[in-house]
């Protein structure tokens, strides 16, 4: 019954989640923020997935107030098409590998991934996640090997660690952050820093909402001292403050 209960949270960890009981007050928040966000504030209604998916969202109309994407890049495309106020860099982050306990492929290396028949999860091209291992392993010259290995390529980063700490593959990118929920079932394999793509989470102020009062007071929580001892005590890198 037990493992019953830790495979139904871990999975758990692979779905878009709405959390809070913020009424009208919706934060959209990249996955890899769902354990910090609601410690910063847990007023506000959360929605976490891959933000990729929560811009296209905005772009249909979405009723949120606060973006926070794990890339610059959806943000300031949003800020340009005039749907988001000026972003702010918030936090910054690292890659990682992790791989099952029992490491059942024997890696211990990144360069380990490219052995034939070892089962990588990455994100996809569209995700944040993905596109920072892609350019990891272009930066490792490993790119044709590691993908030949790919067997899965998942919507947000929750969904790789959930099949990796299930033993569903043998190893997968992650952020450093996501690594901790899950530091009983899974094993880390280090990067070399030298190869780390630089990693900034950017939030903004959707335009079309009303509640901008709530908005710009949310993104002073997550920047201000308390915020952001909170991003470092989760394991997040701190921009310098301006």
């Amino acid at each position: 019954m037990r493992a019953l209960a830790v495979l139904f949270a871990l999975v758990a960890l692979a779905l878009p989640s709405a959390t809070g009981a913020g009424g009208n007050f919706t934060v959209f928040a990249a996955a890899s923020l769902t354990e910090v966000f609601p410690r910063i504030d847990k007023t506000p209604r959360y929605s976490f997935a891959g933000s990729d998916q929560l811009a296209l969202q905005i772009r249909q109309g979405a009723p949120v107030d606060v973006y926070a994407a794990a890339s610059p890049k959806y943000p300031q495309l949003l800020y340009h098409d005039g749907l988001v106020k000026k972003p702010v860099t918030f936090a910054t982050n690292k890659l990682i590998v992790i791989i099952p306990k029992s490491n059942p492929a024997q890696l211990h290396t990144i360069y380990d991934l490219r052995r034939p028949r070892v089962k990588v999860v990455i994100g996809d091209p569209g995700v944040p996640i993905g596109s920072y291992t892609r350019q990891l392993l272009d930066t490792l010259g490993i790119t044709a090997a590691v993908t030949h290995n790919v067997v899965s390529q998942e919507t947000d980063v929750k969904g790789i660690v959930a099949k990796v700490a299930l033993g569903e593959a043998d190893a997968g990118f992650v952020y450093v952050t996501d690594a901790r929920p899950v530091a009983s079932k899974v094993t880390k394999v280090q990067i070399p820093d030298w190869a780390q793509p630089s990693i900034r989470y950017q939030l903004a102020v959707v335009s079309s909402m009303a509640r901008r009062v709530e908005a710009r007071a949310f993104i002073r929580k997550v920047t201000s001292k308390r915020g952001r001892l909170l991003l470092k005590c989760a394991g997040f890198g701190l921009p310098k403050q301006h």
